[in-house]
């Protein structure tokens, strides 16, 4: 493996030890989640010595136990490699109770009457997209289709101008997929610079968007302050972008390599709903962490204070324990049969689950109606990479008239 025998830590055994890089993954440009799941090969968690040394749950059952467990894996710390930013991501870098107070703010703008408007708003993008590229005949999907979607969404949610995408876009990828520590810190003082004139004014003239909402807010009693309603936004920026854009790169890429789920897709729109999630659940993104909060033993691994340990979501969906054929995509399952954890559980699961769910479905809705068949173009590489967020970077269609 050729590591140094002083860069392992006294409490790691030697049979849990991997040469896995997750920003560098071998075959990673066929199948990031393919790549991924090698380690379901080995023990059931292990440890790599890169981006500063981190163990990897790579099981459901622990999965299940890790993300609810915030006594002793917290989330005060969830990226790799290990930075101070995290903290700040409210309420993302919190744990119960503290949290809760500031989830309370975001849940209203995730409940039935406001997801109907970011679903209008959702649909009337993707519809305006389909018209104008269908002519064209071929498209680069992620940045025509897959990355305008979400944040013009965002974009509605926040009330802030839209032609910012230009450079909201790259902070967003900056910020959850750069292994460099320092480019990612910069890229969230961009932010803070952005978002501050209009956290002041929402601060002082209150309107209907988000960050009025949470502006106006309470913690506890007392009145947000402005370091809280930033940490917040950012959150609600680079949490609803990239993972969007991503999982939809992810599933453009898929049917236009296997022609006959596209036809199954968009001869029956009423699978729609089922071949979203099982879709979401064959190609998972988010490869978050927690942190050891005391020594603490589990499995018998003596895991210390400050222990990173990952939970990489794709690794959930491809669990052969608990999905039967985990790599098969079989719109005929049922739907309480499919079992992933892309959203997380527990107390931190994702609030904008949902609006995801429909974003993507709306997505596919009008662009099979316009283009029922599209395939890869050949002479196009499709450019994958792997990090805090697995994702689709390029991925060229083309179809007939």
């Amino acid at each position: 493996m050729g590591l140094k025998v002083d860069s392992i830590p006294g409490n790691v055994p030697e049979h849990l030890i991997v040469d896995f890089d997750f920003f560098d993954l071998a075959g990673k440009a066929d199948d990031i989640q393919t790549a991924w799941s090698t380690l379901h090969q080995g023990p059931d968690i292990v440890w790599t010595p890169h981006n500063g040394g981190h163990w990897i749950a790579t099981r459901a059952e622990d999965f299940d136990v890790i993300q609810v467990d915030h006594e002793h894996f917290s989330h005060q710390n969830f990226n790799l490699p290990r930075n101070t930013v995290d903290a700040t991501a409210l309420p993302l870098g919190l744990d119960p109770p503290r949290h809760t107070p500031y989830r309370k703010l975001l849940m209203p703008t995730f409940m039935p009457k406001a997801l109907k408007v970011l679903e209008d708003i959702a649909r009337d993008t993707a519809r305006k997209l389909v018209e104008d590229i269908a002519p064209r005949r071929k498209c680069e999907f992620i940045e025509d289709f897959a990355k305008v979607l979400p944040i013009n969404v965002f974009l509605g949610m926040v009330d802030l101008p839209v032609e910012d995408r230009s450079f909201l876009l790259p902070w967003a990828e900056v910020a959850v997929r750069s292994s460099d520590i320092e480019e990612r810190m910069a890229t969230h003082m961009k932010m803070h610079q952005y978002l501050a004139p209009y956290i002041d004014e929402r601060m002082a003239r209150p309107g209907h968007d988000i960050i009025s909402v949470i502006a106006q807010g309470e913690i506890d009693g007392r009145p947000i302050t402005r370091e809280e309603v930033f940490g917040m936004s950012v959150l609600l920026l680079f949490g609803g972008l990239d993972t969007v854009a991503s999982q939809l790169g992810f599933i453009a890429h898929f049917l236009a390599t296997r022609p006959e789920h596209l036809a199954q897709l968009a001869a029956n729109p009423k699978l729609n709903q089922v071949a979203c999630e099982e879709l979401i659940r064959r190609f998972g993104l988010p490869n978050t962490a927690r942190v050891l909060t005391m020594d603490y033993e589990y499995k018998g691994i003596e895991f210390r204070k400050g222990d990173m340990i990952q939970l990489p979501k794709c690794l959930y969906g491809l669990d052969d324990r608990i999905n039967d054929r985990p790599f098969d995509v079989d719109f005929s399952r049922k739907p309480s049969t499919i079992r992933h954890s892309a959203f997380g559980s527990g107390p931190h699961t994702c609030p904008g689950a949902v609006l995801a769910r429909r974003e993507i479905m709306v997505s596919f809705d009008e662009w099979l109606s316009r283009i029922p068949h599209f395939k890869l173009q050949a002479d196009k590489p499709v450019v994958m990479a792997s990090g805090p967020v697995n994702g689709v970077l390029e991925l060229h269609l083309e179809w007939d008239a």
